[in-house]
């Protein structure tokens, strides 16, 4: 291995196609003892056919100066930093290797791989001692220490480990036998697969990474929840205050998932039951119970309790289509509203056993069921409102029209039509008057009794996707 100072411009070393290559750049002074800083080596070896190296990890042991790598041939590479030689090629799996893990003592190597296998290595002989199927694509596994842990199945000192991968499920592994003594429940919805896992032995914290973006922190040694990272999920669809003093609140993003976070803490709670992505939320007056609306067709009810912590009470189905928009009932918890691409809204009363304080949250979501659905407009409903009164609800839907209606049988009042262009979003204003923005960028106030158009407030450069505006006790200000 040729240590020297960075150079002023990086160099490249040309190498032969079928040899993979390994590059480093690291300043791995303190951690080899060397006092240069190393800044390129370049390593290769043959194979077979073309292949660069995807993975790299360095022996624990640093006297002994060792790299390990894998390439798009499913080897693994021994190599030497001294003399910068291949020491050994381990050849065990037949699809990608994704991970590579130390035992303490650094004589015993863990593989894991696409192929749905991990292995077993000793690095002394450099041969595989077991080969133990998993059932699943594993993008990541790691050696736990070696104790029991009784509430992971660990019962002796010898060797186990613990996989995660496109299930999405963390599972422990007796490599004795091969047999999975710990399968962790898995939640419901898509973009579960675990992408990455990792162990902190000295924290005894275990953090994973999902397809969905989101980190979550174990308990080593029990796998309980510590705390959840939300990542990144492009656009943000809806977002609502949580909580009597609006101490919560909740993020509908391009997910299935919804994210609750505590704004004096920033921490964060991830909630899993949609199985696609959310489209729109609500919040009932107290602060206590939220809806939310999906993709999946559904309309689900959360509950969150004085400690924080929000769990799914309630769940409907019904509609043929995306339900794209969800109103809570205004006085008190009731009823809801939804609104679909199947161009009906259906009114959801609230069952008694969900109001109840006693519920436990351990049980089961209760069945919601629809009392009322009314084919409401010809396409695609963007838009529901409920007056503060509970008696009227207002319709906006691509069709450019907007509608009054009775509650709770949805008895047609009024059409509104004068907006230029589709989606347009009615709220209820002041008791006699109801107000609608579209997506030709116009806001539009309108009474009530004669379905006239009194104002047209033309300020917006583009279209207008939603609007409040204050009760009529206030100001009337929008």
């Amino acid at each position: 291995m040729v240590l020297r100072p960075p150079p002023p411009t990086l160099l490249s070393q040309q190498v032969r196609p079928c040899q993979p290559q390994v590059v480093i750049r690291a300043q791995i002074a303190g951690a080899l003892g060397i006092p240069t800083p190393f800044h390129l080596a370049s390593l290769a070896g043959g194979c077979d056919g073309p292949c660069s190296a995807r993975l790299v990890a360095f022996h624990p042991d640093p006297t002994r100066l060792l790299l390990f790598s894998s390439a798009a041939d499913a080897a693994i590479r021994m190599w030497s930093l001294q003399d910068r030689s291949c020491l050994a090629v381990l050849t065990a799996h037949y699809s990608a290797v994704t991970s590579l893990a130390f035992s303490a003592n650094g004589h015993t190597m863990l593989s894991s791989g696409r192929d749905k296998i991990c292995v077993i290595w000793d690095l002394q002989s450099c041969q595989a001692t077991r080969t133990v199927p998993v059932f699943e694509s594993v993008e990541a596994a790691v050696l736990l220490p070696e104790e029991p842990v009784s509430q992971l199945g660990v019962k002796s000192s010898g060797l186990y480990f613990l996989t995660a991968g496109d299930q999405g499920t963390l599972r422990v592994w007796e490599a004795a036998s091969g047999q999975c003594v710990y399968t962790q429940a898995r939640p419901p919805g898509p973009g579960r697969e675990l992408t990455h896992c990792t162990l902190a032995r000295t924290a005894g914290l275990l953090l994973s990474a999902t397809a969905d973006h989101n980190l979550l922190l174990y308990e080593a040694r029990s796998l309980r929840l510590q705390k959840q990272f939300a990542g990144y999920s492009e656009e943000v669809l809806d977002v609502r205050f949580l909580g009597p003093e609006d101490s919560h609140v909740i993020v509908a993003s391009n997910s299935p998932c919804l994210k609750v976070f505590e704004l004096q803490t920033s921490a964060c709670q991830i909630l899993h039951g949609h199985t696609d992505i959310v489209l729109a939320l609500d919040v009932f007056r107290k602060g206590w119970l939220f809806a939310s609306c999906a993709k999946d067709q559904s309309v689900r009810i959360w509950r969150m309790n004085k400690a924080g912590q929000v769990i799914c009470v309630a769940q409907g189905s019904g509609h043929t289509h995306s339900v794209g928009t969800v109103c809570c009932s205004r006085l008190k918890e009731s009823f809801l509203v939804t609104g679909s691409q199947d161009c009906t809204v259906k009114l959801w009363p609230l069952p008694k056993a969900l109001l109840s304080k006693n519920t436990a949250p351990d049980n089961s979501p209760i069945l919601l069921q629809a009392q009322t659905t009314q084919r409401c407009h010809d396409k695609d409903i963007n838009s529901v409102a409920i007056a503060p009164n509970d008696k009227l609800l207002a319709t906006g839907s691509q069709d450019r029209t907007a509608k009054l209606w009775a509650l709770p049988q949805c008895q047609l009042l009024g059409v509104f039509s004068g907006h230029r262009r589709g989606r347009p979003h009615p709220s209820p204003c002041r008791g006699t008057q109801l107000l609608s923005s579209g997506s030709d960028g116009l806001l539009k106030l309108w009474t009530i009794k004669n379905n006239e158009c009194v104002r047209t407030l033309d300020a917006h450069e583009d279209k207008v996707w939603g609007l409040h505006s204050t009760p009529a006790s206030s100001s009337g200000r929008l």
